[in-house]
Order: structure tokens, then C-alpha cells, then sequence
């Protein structure tokens, strides 16, 4: 096998390559998705994961709504979103989105959550009413929900997928290896059941995969042998970036060539579709997600 190139911990912490650069977010389609946000009290991932795609995305006029607080009762060591006692807990919030996302005119919505370990339902009532408002407001646009682990509630997995959206899913973020790493409060095996479980439910299933850190190859081969054994049809790969210096450190960055090698072995592998390049983050072009057959 050809080695690709990569780059080394120790350039990483001197600088970014050319390839990991991005616009500052502009222009008049992100102003009004920013004043709807601002006025309709919403949260979203794009800000509050620090994604490098908000600018492209919300100049299209298009978000991925954060439901149930900004506050996570996780604390994965990759991730921006704030940890500690969720206090928000809105039965009003569905309606909120399914008007805001009305009123952007999306034609391809997503919608994701922190997670709520200290509700027994773990917020799956809200994440129900949520997909079933929108599609009362905007019957036309289709639906993603990146939903968070139950933990092994599968009734309120069933609830959180009940309201027909088009696409469900469920990030692993790394290998099996480095999981009570990236992910202390979960487990690699629940999560593949998890999606397992979603697939057998009917649905498109889709997960997420971060690359550089310290994970090999051949790990990331058995993942997605892994996945497709259990059923997943979509799968995004992209760059971890380390949002504060708190933050898990990126072990390498991945040079794109190496990107386009695992979309290669993942559609090989058995995978119905494959995103994968530094940039990439689970909604990135999500509205092309829904076109991949159930069949």
C-alpha cells in the first residue's frame, strides 16, 4: 500500500495547512439566518461546535438547529459544546424551530441535541415534537436528526425517530480503540447498536467519523466494516480540529488524498454513500444524504 502523506503533532501545533482554510462568514443570507437564530432564542451546532462550514452554509440559508439547551451532560474530549446540568427544558422549543425553520425557507433541515442523561425519556418527547411541528410548518422539507446515545433507552430511541423524518443519525466520532478517550460516557458496541437498531426501524441510517486522532488504517477499516455489518448507509469522515487548547490534541492532520482513499474503501466496503475530506462535518451537503435508497 502507498503511504500518504500526513503531517506531523508537532507541525500541527505551529500551524493549519493550506487545505484546512476558510471563509469568515458574510453576506446577506448569513445575516438574516443570524437575526433568526438571535430572534427566535435558537441554538445551533454551527456555533456552538465551532464548525468551520458556518459560512458556506448559513450563506445558503440553511442551519443545523440544536434542541433541548447548549448545556451537555456529556464531557467528550473533542467537543466544544458546554458540560455540566442542562437547565433548559422547553415544551415550546419544537415550535420555535419548526417556525424559524418556516420562515428560512430550508429545504433540507437538521437537527441535533445535546445530551440529557438526567431526563428519563432523554429529551426524546421534545426531539418527537420537534421533527412533527416542522413537518406541520414545512411539509415539504425533508428531515435529518443527528440524535445523541440513549444509553440503551431503545423506548426513547423509537420516540426520537417516530416523527418520519428522512434521515437519522448517530455519530461514533472515532474508532473503537480511542472511545473512553473521545467518548468516556459511552460505548462502541452500544453505539453500533444503536445504529442497528435505527436501520431496523426503516430508516436511513448515517454516522460520523472524525479523523487525526491517533487513530490507524486499519482501525478506521474495522470501523466501517463494523458499520456496515450494522447496518449504517451513510457515512461522513472528516478533520478533527481542536476547538481550545482544554480540547484533546489533533495527533495528525490528514492530507485530502487520504480522504479520498477511505470514500474508496468505504463505498467498498459495503456503504451506500461516503463524504469524506478535511472540511467535512456530519450535515455537510446533508440535503444530498436523503437521496440514498432504503433499499
Amino acid at each position: 500500500m502507498i503511504e500518504l502523506p500526513v503531517i506531523s503533532s508537532q507541525e500541527t501545533r505551529r500551524r493549519k495547512p493550506d487545505w484546512l482554510r476558510v471563509k469568515l462568514p458574510v453576506g446577506p443570507e448569513y445575516a438574516k439566518v443570524r437575526k433568526l437564530v438571535d430572534n427566535y432564542k435558537l441554538h445551533t451546532i454551527c456555533e456552538s461546535g465551532n464548525c468551520p462550514n458556518m459560512g458556506e452554509c448559513w450563506g445558503a440559508g440553511t442551519a443545523t438547529f440544536m434542541i433541548l439547551g447548549n448545556v451537555c451532560t456529556r464531557s467528550c474530549t473533542f467537543c466544544a459544546v458546554a458540560t455540566g446540568r442542562p437547565t433548559e427544558y422547553d415544551l415550546e422549543e419544537p415550535k420555535r424551530v419548526a417556525e424559524a425553520i418556516k420562515l428560512m425557507g430550508v429545504k433540507h433541515a437538521v437537527i441535533t441535541s445535546v445530551n440529557r442523561d438526567e431526563l428519563k425519556d432523554r429529551g426524546a418527547e421534545v426531539w418527537y415534537q420537534t421533527v412533527v411541528e416542522t413537518k406541520k410548518a414545512s411539509p415539504e422539507t425533508t428531515i435529518e436528526t443527528l440524535i445523541p446515545d440513549t444509553k440503551g433507552n431503545w423506548d426513547a430511541l423509537y420516540r426520537m425517530i417516530e416523527g418520519k423524518q428522512e434521515v437519522v443519525s448517530h455519530n461514533m466520532e472515532t474508532v473503537g480503540r480511542l472511545y473512553r478517550i473521545v467518548r468516556p460516557q459511552a460505548k462502541y458496541e452500544r453505539s453500533l447498536e444503536q445504529i442497528r437498531r435505527i436501520r431496523e426501524a426503516g430508516m436511513r441510517t448515517k454516522t460520523g467519523i472524525m479523523l487525526g486522532i491517533g487513530e490507524t488504517k486499519e482501525e478506521v477499516f474495522k470501523a466501517m466494516d463494523d458499520l456496515a455489518t450494522n447496518g449504517l448507509m451513510i457515512l461522513t469522515l472528516g478533520q478533527y480540529l481542536q476547538p481550545t487548547k482544554m480540547h484533546l490534541e489533533v495527533a495528525e492532520f490528514i492530507h485530502p488524498d487520504t480522504f479520498e482513499m477511505y470514500r474508496e474503501e468505504g463505498l467498498r466496503r459495503g456503504l451506500k454513500y461516503v463524504e469524506s475530506g478535511p472540511l467535512v462535518r456530519s450535515s455537510y451537503h446533508a440535503e444530498r444524504h436523503v437521496n440514498v435508497p432504503l433499499d
